[in-house]
């Protein structure tokens, strides 16, 4: 038995992602995005479809687990002075949006199919809500989270997560099942809301900043990685064992280690468990697309999906003029947020149990919420050249005036004295290490230093590799090898590459990599000291530079040498042994 349940798991991962595979390479192609990919996967598999895979209600279980940790790696990139900033978008807009939008379609709802106001209200709420799992990583692959227009998009999406706990009352309140035990009181729910968030808070600040920083010393990064996934599921296992949101309490956590050292070595151990477990869920949620229940009564969901995503729209739309968005910037707001969202399968199933809505009806709704979240992609792609700001034909794009970023890798003594200059010269600078003692003394003299191992082009990535100007690399040893300063070229090649290597040996060894420069590390200051000495004895300043010359064309010759012979040990008559002519004394 347990060797025919192992067959059938193997069976169903071969087949999950074999077609998850195919489907997202082949949307991807076509420019629709891998959501669409993974929808259409999970539905073709699904039961009511071929039925080669059943049950996605338990999968999608463990699915929702992409959900909490896409909110938690967005905690990670919104420290609580930008979330403070963001205060009015999120209870504002945010508010006006899932109150307008939800009452706007339960009114839709009760004047078209004639349902009770209670069986409108327990559809109609939920549909308000949108797809958070959709629309932040569309707004991540289009390089809009971090803009006015990505933070407005965030804000209303979080404000829709902090919503559940109201909606979940408000069905509660409706409830017509005398059999259904009562959930605690809206006030309840509330307060314990805000415990779990300050106990979130605390444990953040005095339990989980103290064991990422021993970790860190320890210089284990898979213990990194198990630290990182125990922090997502424990404060989501909190909230959920409180009733409340599990995304919610992911992202209070990631909120709370925002503005520590370790955020881009978080999110770069933790996006691959996202992106795996997120595509699991948009299978799962195409599994439970109901088709038998479209092909009976096609029109219907076909018309209130339409009718779902043009109220939608037209809210938030007017919503967005209203906070002095312009009407381009407002049209694609309400665009992007006009699908429904997957908290209304959970609300759906509440209000199945408290007998506001039929089984039946659940299911047509659920294909309705599906079907719109399939329109996005496409809404988005159909209205590019609307929405986009039309070029000047005098214009011509150019260098966008941002100024330079660079990104230093090792913050030693030497990568200190780069960083230093850059910054006089007014670049701005991300700075990563590995050594917490160092990052905690650069945090006392008001340097901000990432913890995270800049040999990862993962960590670079996340780190803001994709969009620096320059990337430097000052670490200690003989780290850098001619392999990963071409992968580094090849991922991020709008970035300049300047290194530091450790002596003669290496410098050979990264001739052939595409490095803008290359510095000894001791060269320049053995040079300086050089100088110093000769002076100290005297030698004038036109024979300190003539020797200084001497030795640098010695040098660069016998380095031309050994590059083209690859021995370390050719042209060794050019170093120079003795003196040409007798030693200078003291004057």
């Amino acid at each position: 038995m347990e060797h025919q349940t192992q067959a059938f798991l193997l069976r169903d991962g071969v087949l999950l992602l074999g077609t998850a595979l195919m489907f997202v390479l082949l949307f991807r192609r076509l420019g629709l995005g891998a959501t669409l990919g993974y929808l259409l996967a999970g539905a073709v598999l699904g039961p009511y479809a071929l039925g080669l895979i059943g049950d996605p209600e338990s999968k999608i279980g463990i699915a929702e687990l992409g959900i909490t940790l896409l909110l938690f790696i967005v905690g990670l990139e919104l420290a609580p002075p930008r979330l403070w900033r963001m205060r009015h978008e999120i209870f504002g807009l945010g508010l006006l949006q899932v109150a307008l939008c939800g009452l706007a379609i339960s009114a839709v709802i009760h004047y078209s199919v004639h349902f009770s106001w209670q069986a409108s209200l327990a559809l109609g709420l939920p549909l308000g809500l949108s797809s958070t799992a959709q629309v932040l990583p569309l707004l991540q692959s289009a390089g809009r989270l971090h803009t006015p227009f990505g933070e407005r998009s965030f804000a209303i999406l979080l404000f829709q997560d902090l919503s559940i706990i109201p909606l979940i009352t408000i069905i509660a309140a409706m409830n017509r099942n005398p059999n259904l035990p009562e959930g605690p009181p809206g006030w309840q729910l509330v307060l314990m809301t805000l415990a779990a968030l300050a106990g979130l808070i605390a444990a953040g600040r005095f339990v989980i900043r103290p064991m990422f920083r021993l970790i860190g010393n320890l210089g284990e990064r898979e213990m990194f990685v198990f630290a990182a996934l125990f922090t997502v599921i424990a404060s989501a296992a909190l909230m959920q064992a409180l009733g409340l949101s599990t995304a919610l309490g992911a992202f209070v956590a990631g909120v709370m280690l925002a503005d520590s050292p370790y955020r881009h070595e978080l999110e770069a151990d933790v996006e691959p468990f996202r992106s795996i477990l997120l595509g699991l869920f948009f299978m799962s949620v195409g599994m439970m697309l109901d088709l038998s229940a479209i092909a009976l009564r096609p029109m219907f969901v076909v018309s209130m999906a339409l009718a779902l995503i043009v109220v939608k729209s037209a809210v938030i739309f007017g919503l967005g003029l209203a906070f002095r968005m312009n009407w381009r910037g407002a049209l694609a707001l309400g665009l992007l947020l006009s699908q429904g969202g997957e908290f209304g399968f959970v609300l759906f199933a509440q209000a199945t149990q408290s007998w506001l809505i039929s089984p039946e009806a659940a299911s047509l709704f659920s294909a309705i919420v599906t079907l719109s979240m399939v329109t996005t992609p496409f809404l988005m792609m159909a209205t590019r050249r609307i929405r986009e700001l039309p070029a000047l034909k005098e214009e011509r794009e150019g260098p966008q005036p941002d100024g330079a970023t660079a990104l230093i890798v090792g913050y030693g003594r030497f990568g200190q004295t780069v960083a230093q200059v850059l910054i006089a010269a007014d670049i701005e600078v991300t700075l990563i290490d590995t050594d917490i003692e160092m990052i905690d003394v650069a945090s006392g003299f008001g340097a901000k230093v990432y913890f995270g191992d800049g040999t990862r082009i993962d960590m670079l990535r996340q780190a803001g590799a994709g969009e620096a100007a320059l990337i430097v690399f000052c670490i200690d040893g003989d780290q850098l090898s001619d392999s990963l300063l071409h992968a580094v070229h090849e991922t991020f090649p709008q970035a300049e590459i300047h290194a530091r290597v450790f002596d003669r040996r290496a410098l050979l060894r990264l001739k052939d990599t595409p490095v803008r420069s290359v510095a000894r590390e001791v060269m320049g200051s053995a040079i300086t000291l050089a100088r110093n000495a000769l002076d100290g004895l005297g030698v004038s300043l036109e024979d300190i530079d003539r020797a200084e010359a001497m030795y640098r064309a010695r040098d660069k010759e016998r380095l031309s040498i050994q590059y083209e012979s690859g021995d370390l040990r050719a042209a060794h008559d050019r170093i120079l042994t003795q003196p040409s002519r007798e030693p200078h004394g003291r004057t």
